[in-house]
């Protein structure tokens, strides 16, 4: 590594655009007085960039790796390019990522990017995780297994590790019960920066069956390119199934002057990359909850929700795990809403009734 590379990583530099830069302080200090942060950032303040580079402002990095778990692969891929492109680095270098089947690390790297999975799998042969001064589990308020377990671990490791910081980062997280968690563990509020999103309930009409969930995102999507407003679209669909169905419903409307997308996890790097390129056609983005965090897709001005995910559940009687069809919880339907609230005004349209969403669980 040259010596204008180390001093990059050594004196990272802020744009000062994002609320996060405004608690930069206090966050770099609460980070070196303890070994355990819980930082709740809202939605747009720039934590999932940023936190890696107070690390770095902190000393950290030098004898070890920092290290951040992002719960999707794109999520991976895109925050490790976004924070090299700020650090004037190489991808792939001294920041890089690591997803399953993909390794862009090298020996000389000082911020590793990679899914949950990736860490969890790392800790069941280096269980002391010897190889990271820092490790960052961002959107620790999704709560999967992966998740869960990494903290189990951690919550065991930094008793024997005490030169190892852990930060816990989510928009929405009970930080109550994960500061206890961790034997009262400082936390550090970021608020968002966040436009007015103006928000629209429209559950299906008497006589639609309430699972024709897709044939209802297309009405709303028609009505939004019939009423000729300017701004991208965010269209949440709970599988892949239901994205290639939409699309093909919207190819014999307006929506074919369109460029529509489709976002899932199974889909290639490449065409995942294409979203965060704008071009010159207004886009529709199809997407599971793969867009609900981490993740800006730029120009979105239009939310279309239709509240429901495909969630992960164990079944202890088969042992077995299911894929059921659920209705989110509100903190996840108010990260949605947030996708459109980034760079300008916006407008929300949930697909089932305030009633309905008032009855969900906040979590």
């Amino acid at each position: 590594m040259s010596v204008s590379e180390k001093n990059k990583l050594a004196t990272p530099t802020y744009s000062g655009e994002l609320p996060i830069h405004l608690r930069r302080e206090a966050i770099i200090r609460t980070i070196r007085e303890n070994q355990v942060v819980v930082i709740a950032g809202e939605t747009g303040s720039g934590k999932t960039t940023q936190i890696p580079k107070f690390l770095l402002e902190c000393g950290l990095g030098r004898d070890g790796l920092i290290g951040c778990t992002q719960p999707r692969r794109v999520a991976a891929l895109t925050v490790a390019q976004r924070i090299a492109e700020e650090l004037g680095v190489h991808y792939g270098q001294e920041v890089g990522a690591k997803i399953r089947f993909t390794d862009q690390t090298r020996a000389n790297s000082r911020i590793k990017v990679m899914t949950d999975g990736i860490l969890l799998n790392e800790l069941q042969r280096d269980p002391q995780l010897t190889a990271y001064e820092a490790i960052v589990i961002d959107e620790a308020h999704e709560r999967s297994l992966n998740i869960d377990f990494i903290l189990g671990c951690l919550r065991q490791l930094i008793p024997r590790r005490r030169d190892l910081k852990v930060i816990i980062t989510s928009a929405t997280i009970d930080t109550a019960s994960f500061a206890a968690a961790f034997e009262g563990a400082p936390v550090v509020e970021v608020s968002g920066r966040m436009y007015p999103v103006d928000t629209h309930y429209r559950p299906p009409a008497e006589g639609v069956e309430e699972g024709d969930y897709v044939q209802h995102a297309a009405q709303i999507i028609e009505t939004i390119i019939h009423e000729n407003q300017a701004g991208d679209i965010l269209t949440f669909l709970p599988s892949e199934r239901d994205i290639h169905e939409l699309n093909r419903l919207l190819e014999n409307g307006p929506a074919r002057h369109c460029d529509r997308l489709p976002l899932f996890g199974r889909l290639a790097n490449a065409d995942q990359q294409r979203i965060f390129r704008p071009g010159g056609r207004r886009r529709i983005i199809l997407s599971t909850n793969i867009a609900e965090t981490s993740l800006t897709v730029p120009g979105i001005r239009y939310v279309v929700d239709t509240g429901l995910a495909r969630v992960s559940r164990y079944s202890p009687h088969s042992r077995t795990l299911r894929l059921p069809i659920e209705p989110i919880a509100r903190s996840s339907a108010e990260q949605r809403k947030g996708r459109c609230g980034r760079v300008s005004n916006g407008v929300c349209y949930r697909l089932y009734s305030e009633q309905d969403f008032l009855a969900r669980p906040h979590f």
